[in-house]
């Protein structure tokens, strides 16, 4: 029970040097991912025809991607490093779980990437030019498998499967690998966030090629008109695939996690023919009063839009915040306790687990029993008001809409861009000047591009944002609180790691930058 005496402000330190690694970290990974498809594509090109351009534009974003690339690996080290400085009560709960997928990505996936990583930088004069185009392909294949090992772990935090509790060790412990790398909330995970990698690379190419013709870099100007084409095929495929893979996800967090789809529409009473938020008056300084209100105020929606989004149905149930406290029907038939309820079994379990321990003979087998009867709710025990069970309604409200707009934004602009190419077809169109089109493209679209660059970074951290605000006061889903998670430490240690990450975080920041701007400027000169 010395879980609960931890410092609180131990606990708001901890989350927030995690969050602030895990921002940082992910401002670096997905332009990997995003830029390694667009190398593969245009060295594929290059394969496939011979031409000596595909081979100088491939090379091009190679710098871009090699500078991301090792940032990403530096903030991703300290990341995993933080699981055992900061929640070693996590870590040892759930180790024999969480660290499997953790180990496979270290062994497999970074060791691939190391591998061709340097065949494709320093092999072009080396090998041949099938066997460099593999290298490149694997090397973003690396990158990806990566990013599949690290969300598999994610979703397992979300929902956790194939894991029991064994009350001899005190540590959850894997029964089915395969039940944990392929549940289907790690598959969706995996599809909606690589297909968000995909649009910040491709939103990348397209605003550094923008750049490229605003400024009539006429040495740059073929690769900067055949990077858009290829951005914006690749933006759109992603963009389209982001959403449907969107829409799955939202479907998924209805089943397993139907309190973080109530912040995310901020509904708090719940019911048939839900309709969809598309804008309502949520104060993000303040949790709303959920308990007395019926709906946010000023309230735009699509009719039976959440119903069809949470169980495919038309006049699906949805339950509300409210509802969820209370207790409520799901559509299967299965009747759902009361959070009340829940922390009660939840003490119970944690009472029949200490007299387990403690006792033998016939009574060790009753409080097994009764430990076995109520494990599911055990996390609920360290719950001490069920308001603790309603996360941050405004962040997970704002950050989904924030998500969708500019998800919605790049699909437009992609199309648009696609559909010029496909009416003019003037790629060899000599560049105008006196704000005259540059290329297929109008001057204020290309400005647009640039502008979208930070833009979709703040998508894909918005959409990390309701991932992970949505699951509080969750450590891993209905099983162990972020309080009970925490390592017993204190305070201004973590603090005064804090303020060291973010300094080196933000040091490294405005390094890349530079460095990528310095590139950039410098375009195809050797």
């Amino acid at each position: 029970m010395t879980l609960l005496t931890v410092d609180p402000q131990a606990i708001d330190w901890a989350r927030a040097q995690f969050a602030l690694t895990a921002i940082y970290h992910w401002l670096f990974v997905p332009l990997t991912i995003g830029l390694a498809l667009i190398m593969g594509i245009m060295e594929t090109c290059y394969y496939r025809t011979g031409k000596d351009f595909w081979r100088i534009a491939t090379r091009f974003w190679q710098r871009m991607f090699g500078i991301n690339f090792a940032m990403g690996v530096a903030t991703g080290i300290i990341l995993e490093f933080e699981f055992g400085t900061n929640w070693s009560n996590y870590s040892w709960f759930v180790g024999d779980i969480f660290g499997a997928p953790l180990a496979i990505e270290g062994i497999i996936a970074f060791f691939l990437e190391s591998t061709f990583v340097a065949v494709m930088y320093f092999g072009w004069e080396k090998v041949s030019r099938g066997f460099h185009l593999a290298s490149t392909w694997l090397t973003g294949l690396g990158a990806t498998i990566s990013a599949w090992w690290i969300l598999v772990a994610n979703a397992w935090m979300q929902h956790p499967v194939g894991c029991e509790f064994n009350p001899d060790t005190m540590r959850n412990e894997m029964y089915s690998f395969f039940d944990v790398a392929l549940s289907p909330y790690a598959v969706d995970k995996f599809c909606h966030t690589v297909t968000s990698a995909w649009i910040i690379g491709a939103v990348f190419v397209v605003g550094v090629s923008a750049w490229y013709l605003l400024k009539n870099r006429e040495a740059e100007r073929e690769l900067a008109l055949q990077s858009m084409k290829i951005g914006a095929i690749v933006g759109l495929i992603s963009s389209v695939a982001a959403a449907v893979t969107g829409d799955e996800s939202a479907y998924r967090v209805a089943d397993v996690q139907p309190m973080k789809l109530a912040a995310m529409e901020a509904l708090y009473n719940g019911g048939e023919d839900q309709s969809l938020t598309a804008l309502a008056w949520v104060n993000p300084f303040q949790q709303p009063d959920y308990k007395n209100e019926a709906e946010a105020p000023m309230r735009l929606a699509i009719p039976n839009g959440l119903s069809i989004l949470a169980t495919r149905t038309l006049h699906g149930y949805v339950p509300g915040v409210n509802d969820i406290l209370k207790g409520y029907t799901r559509q299967d038939g299965t009747v759902e306790p009361s959070a009340q309820e829940k922390m009660e079994r939840g003490r119970i379990a944690i009472a029949a687990l200490k007299e387990y321990r403690e006792s033998n003979g016939k009574d060790k087998e009753q409080q097994l029993a009764k430990l076995k009867d109520n494990i599911q709710y055990m996390g609920y025990g360290f719950i001490k008001d069920e308001s603790e069970l309603v996360p941050y309604i405004p962040v997970n409200f704002w950050a989904f809409r924030i998500m969708v707009g500019f998800g919605t934004l790049f699909i437009l602009v992609f199309a648009f861009m696609i559909f010029l190419n496909w009416k003019k077809k003037t790629a060899s169109q000599p560049i105008n000047d006196g704000g005259q089109p540059f290329g297929p493209y109008p001057k204020w679209l290309l400005w647009l591009s640039i502008i979208l660059i930070p833009c979709a970074y703040i998508a894909s951290e918005s959409g990390w944002l309701v991932a992970e605000f949505g699951r509080q006061p969750w450590t891993i889903q209905d099983m162990l609180p972020v309080s009970a998670s925490v390592s017993d430490i204190g305070s201004g240690a973590v603090a005064t790691t804090f303020f060291l990450f973010l300094t080196l975080f933000t040091a490294l920041l405005i390094v890349e930058i530079n460095i990528m701007l310095k590139q950039i400027k410098r375009g195809l000169a050797l």
